[in-house]
C-alpha cells in the first residue's frame, strides 16, 4: 500500500504518482485489485452520485458515508477525503472535529481548496499528526465567486500569485497539492519549485501524478465532459447496450432459460 512517504519518494525519483476519484463499495473493490496509487473520495460526489449542480452542495456527512464504504472496499489504498465546502472555515474546535471524523472514518489524508485563510489550520492539522493535500488553480468550491471552471491566468503577476500560494502550501507543511487546469508550463514550474508532490487534473504532464474522476475516464459521468479528460471505456454505452440486450431477453422469453 502506498504510505505519506511514498509521495515524497516518488516526487524526488521523478515516479509518477496515480490517482483516481471513488464514492462507493463496488468500484473501491475494483480499484483495489489495481495498481492505481492513491484514492481521493472527493466532494464531486454531490454531482456524480447525488445529482447536484457543483461540489457546493456536500456537507461532511455525505462525504462520511463515501469514505466509510470506500474504505470497506479498498482498505489497501491510501485514501485522501475531501474537505467539504465551509467545513473547514469555522471556528478551529469545529473544523477540527470533522477532520476527526474523517481520519476515524479511514481516511489516512484530507485534502482542502485554496490557501488565504488556511495556513494556520493547515499548520494545526499537521502539527496534530493529519496529512493534508492542499488544492489551487480552478477550485470548485469557489464556483460562486470563481464564474466559471476555468483558470484565467493573464499576466506575470497572476502565475506569480499562483507560485507563492503553492509555496505557502508547501512550507504550511503540505506533502502535496493538486493543480487543477493550471497552464502546464506553469504547472511545471511549480511542480519543480515546491518540493512536494503535485497532482495534476486539467494540467498537463509535468506534475508529479494526475486524477481523473473515475466515472470520467470510465465513460459513466455523461452530463459532462471536461476537454482535459481521456476516456478510456465507454461505460455508459456498454451498460446500456446490456440492459437493453437483457430488457429484450426477457420479453422474447429468452432470459431465464425454459426448464425442460
Amino acid at each position: 500500500m502506498t504510505k505519506i512517504n511514498d509521495f515524497m519518494r516518488r516526487y524526488a525519483e521523478d515516479e509518477k504518482i496515480s490517482m483516481v476519484t471513488c464514492y462507493d463499495y463496488w468500484s473501491a473493490k475494483i480499484i483495489a485489485k489495481t495498481e492505481i496509487d492513491a484514492i481521493l473520495v472527493g466532494d464531486t460526489s454531490a454531482m456524480i452520485m447525488h445529482g447536484h449542480e457543483s461540489t457546493v452542495y456536500a456537507t461532511p456527512e455525505m462525504l462520511l458515508m463515501h469514505l466509510s464504504a470506500v474504505k470497506r472496499g479498498a482498505d489497501n489504498k491510501f485514501i485522501i477525503a475531501d474537505l467539504p465546502f465551509l467545513s473547514y472555515r469555522k471556528d478551529m474546535a469545529s473544523n477540527m472535529q470533522i477532520v476527526e471524523n474523517f481520519m476515524q472514518a479511514g481516511a489516512h489524508a484530507v485534502k482542502l481548496e485554496g490557501v488565504v485563510g488556511n495556513i494556520e489550520l493547515i499548520r494545526h492539522l499537521v502539527d496534530s499528526g493529519v496529512p493534508v493535500m492542499g488544492h489551487i488553480g480552478v477550485m470548485p468550491q469557489s464556483i460562486n465567486t470563481q464564474g466559471s471552471y476555468r483558470l484565467n491566468i493573464s499576466n506575470k503577476s497572476e502565475e506569480e500569485k499562483l507560485m507563492l500560494d503553492a509555496i505557502d502550501l508547501a512550507e504550511a507543511g503540505c506533502f502535496g497539492m493538486v493543480l487543477e487546469c493550471v497552464p502546464a508550463l506553469l504547472a511545471k514550474h511549480i511542480t519543480e519549485t515546491v518540493g512536494i508532490a503535485t497532482i495534476g487534473i486539467g494540467s498537463g504532464p509535468y506534475t508529479a501524478g494526475q486524477i481523473l474522476v473515475l466515472h470520467d475516464l470510465l465513460g459513466l459521468y455523461i452530463d459532462f465532459k471536461p476537454a482535459f479528460v481521456k476516456t478510456y471505456f465507454n461505460g455508459a454505452l456498454h451498460i446500456q447496450q446490456a440492459l437493453q440486450q437483457y430488457n429484450q431477453e426477457i420479453k422474447n422469453n429468452v432470459y431465464p432459460e425454459t426448464l425442460d
